[in-house]
């Protein structure tokens, strides 16, 4: 099963195929051999060679990847949302993959993060050099994955996600509809990605580790407008009919109140279907107003 570097087609392990890494795995079928690795078989993309595997168990992992994949894409969630759940997710299962994959041929390993490593709360514009500093378990867990990803001695980028929106994620356009934001004005900040953007970055970058070219070692996945939230909500009250705020509807984010800035994302030759909020939000908004 194994090849080498300069053959064709390159093998690539995507390790979490949830909503992200299921979508990515299915588009990266078009240029090479993908295993998915995830515990219910039937829940891996047609196309894409199953690796059911429990990341928390080394001996099932150890049978179920593949020689010497090319690439490999850690994209999990944790099963649950405690730190026991985040730390399994983000370093325990990175660590036990790490240990079991036959590495020589690897041109990139790619760590799926979030910018919930960032702590800022002050409306100051963060970039890849800011400094992280997480406000919850959370982020310090998937910084500590960060940190294992590079420090693995192999060729690694780390990928932060704002906060990935669209139509199989639309819980907070359902809740201004539904009246259960309230936002302070001025609201923080916030950060977002277009869950097809978000997947178009990560075939971009691996196709570049694929071709060759050289990647930075961590890039800030975000849209190109951050904005604060009650404009956000704004907005959307004027597309569409919606319930008055509750009294006690939520008022502030839950990421602190950041501007996050893609420019390095851009510089990589990135091209965005969805730049803002806006383009993201209207086909949403129509979708909800023909149902």
């Amino acid at each position: 099963m194994a090849i080498s570097a300069d053959q064709y087609p390159p093998h690539i392990l995507v390790a979490g195929c949830g909503a992200l890494g299921g979508a990515v795995a299915s588009t990266l079928t078009d240029i090479g051999e993908v295993w998915g690795i995830r515990r219910t078989v039937s829940a891996i993309p047609h196309g894409v060679h199953p690796a059911p595997a429990d990341l928390m168990d080394k001996a099932e992992l150890a049978s179920a990847v593949p020689d010497a994949p090319d690439i490999i894409l850690y994209c999990l969630t944790p099963s649950t949302y405690d730190d026991a759940g985040y730390r399994g997710a983000y370093v325990d299962g990175l660590a036990n993959l790490l240990a079991v994959t036959d590495t020589r041929n690897l041109k990139r390993l790619f760590f799926i993060s979030s910018t919930s490593v960032y702590g800022q709360d002050d409306d100051s514009v963060v970039d890849e050099l800011s400094p992280v500093a997480p406000r919850r378990f959370s982020g310090e867990r998937v910084l500590q994955g960060e940190q294992l990803a590079l420090d693995s001695g192999l060729p690694a980028t780390v990928i932060r996600f704002s906060g990935i929106y669209g139509p199989n994620r639309g819980r907070f356009l359902e809740s201004v509809v539904a009246g259960e934001l309230n936002p302070d004005s001025p609201g923080p900040f916030t950060n977002r990605i277009h869950e097809q953007d978000a997947e178009a970055v990560c075939v971009h970058l691996i196709r570049k580790a694929l071709a060759g070219n050289p990647l930075e070692s961590c890039y800030l996945a975000s849209d190109c407008e951050p904005v604060r939230l009650d404009e956000v909500v704004r907005w959307i009250r004027g597309q569409i009919p919606c319930r008055p705020p509750s009294p006690d509807g939520r008022r502030g984010g839950r990421g602190g109140s950041k501007r996050c800035n893609n420019q390095r994302l851009l510089d990589s030759g990135f091209e965005f279907t969805y730049p803002d909020f806006r383009a993201g939000y209207r086909p949403m908004i129509r979708a909800l107003k023909e149902a």
